[in-house]
């Protein structure tokens, strides 16, 4: 394609704006002039860190939150090829697809905390294994190539290389499983970044479980971004949305869950936390606020047959959970560490805006890959090989009535 057929299309695209477009592009303007500020400036400049409090929302939302976001690729993933749960294989193209993207942009917005990001290599080099940062940083380094590897097959079908495409489904299985292992790892991993500052974090917040809440919050959390992702992209693309597996997918949510809640029980009694749960300053209405909207509300909601059938219901359950998990990592981050150190941080705008653009790009990256690859069960149907299972659309009434439109569910034929 030439350059006269890249500015038509940009020409094209500017003439169909709309007021998502338009909102996409202020927030990538206001998160490019942040990027010169920050770079030519440093981020004492850009940011509202200092050197007695140095992580803030760079690291509490893009990096915390935006790995635990794209959880919904391991846990499909293993559903589809580990546990042979075969129902799931309509929605395995979109996660992994979310969980890439996610990975990606967590990488990229480490570059704007790191105070020498083109120092970023160091851990290829630098050996340290008594580290668990270093642990972290090689497990998402080697999940998001296995991850490039999960998504290359809808490059390679648009591309029409079947041969490359042919040789990724031929060991999709062990990638996955290698996947799983490494996400479970540096999921759990992130909490253990906590376990050794017990004397600095809010007693609410601190636990020798954190591993094992870090992991069981991203588990209820994939599937609930799975649910969100597939609500938006069957309004935004005009496409049904897959009520019966995602119905299955709230009770995955429900029950780890209420894994999560069982954990944080145990450390209310084991760390005798009764007085610091009924004083109701700024840290325990954060705590309460987290528990009451991502947990409680949640597991009451999908438990309920109703809800878990009913477009609306599962997608504000979901909402529900992804906002309690986003309040756990940033009270967890930022909130139980503010008291220690006898400081009160909020972000600035350049570092609201610097978030809010890579989260405008992951939007932008997935709604690209929607319309130019096969990402959907229909679209993918007509391009995998013809080794692979074929599936029959199976219409689904919504039962409680509140859409007139059908579900879109996927049967193996």
């Amino acid at each position: 394609m030439n350059s006269s057929s890249y500015l038509s299309k940009i020409a094209e695209w500017f003439r169909h704006m709309t007021f998502w477009k338009s909102v996409f592009l202020v927030l990538v303007a206001a998160g490019l002039y942040s990027t010169v500020v920050r770079y030519a400036f440093g981020l004492g400049t850009a940011t509202h860190l200092s050197d007695s409090f140095p992580w803030g929302l760079w690291i509490g939302f893009d990096v915390l939150c935006g790995v635990g976001l794209a959880a919904g690729g391991f846990v499909v993933a293993s559903a589809v090829y580990v546990f042979h749960l075969d129902d799931y294989k309509a929605i395995i193209r979109p996660s992994v697809l979310t969980a890439f993207l996610g990975y990606v942009l967590v990488v990229f917005a480490l570059l704007y905390d790191l105070g020498r990001p083109w120092n970023i290599w160091y851990p290829f080099v630098m050996w340290n294994p008594h580290s668990v940062m270093f642990e972290v940083a090689w497990c998402v380094i080697l999940y998001t190539t296995v991850l490039a590897l999960e998504f290359s097959p809808m490059l390679f079908e648009r591309l029409k290389l079947k041969k490359a495409a042919h040789a990724v489904y031929n060991m999709i299985v062990p990638l996955v499983i290698l996947g799983v292992m490494l996400s479970t790892l540096h999921q759990s991993s992130l909490g253990s970044l906590y376990l050794i500052m017990p004397e600095k974090m809010y007693p609410l917040w601190y636990s020798g479980n954190l591993p094992f809440l870090f992991f069981a919050s991203a588990v209820a959390v994939g599937p609930a971004m799975v649910t969100i992702e597939s609500f938006l992209s069957s309004r935004a693309f005009h496409r049904e949305i897959e009520m019966p597996i995602l119905s299955k997918l709230g009770k995955v949510t429900a029950v780890a869950l209420a894994i999560y809640l069982v954990l944080k029980i145990e450390d209310a009694i084991n760390y005798n936390l009764g007085s610091y749960l009924m004083t109701f300053n700024m840290e325990g209405m954060l705590y309460w606020a987290e528990i009451i909207a991502g947990v409680l509300l949640p597991i009451g909601l999908l438990l309920m047959p109703k809800i878990r059938e009913s477009k609306r219901g599962l997608f504000y359950s979901a909402v529900l959970v992804m906002t309690g998990f986003v309040l756990n990592r940033m009270n967890v981050s930022i909130t139980s560490l503010e008291r220690h150190y006898a400081v009160s941080y909020f972000p600035s705008w350049m570092e609201i805006s610097v978030t809010l653009m890579i989260v405008a790009i992951g939007f932008g990256g997935f709604a690209w890959a929607a319309k130019n690859l096969a990402v959907f069960p229909k679209e993918a149907a007509a391009r995998e090989p013809a080794h692979a299972e074929s599936y029959e659309v199976v219409v689904v009434e919504d039962e409680i009535h509140l859409g007139s439109e059908p579900s879109l569910g996927m049967g193996s034929k």
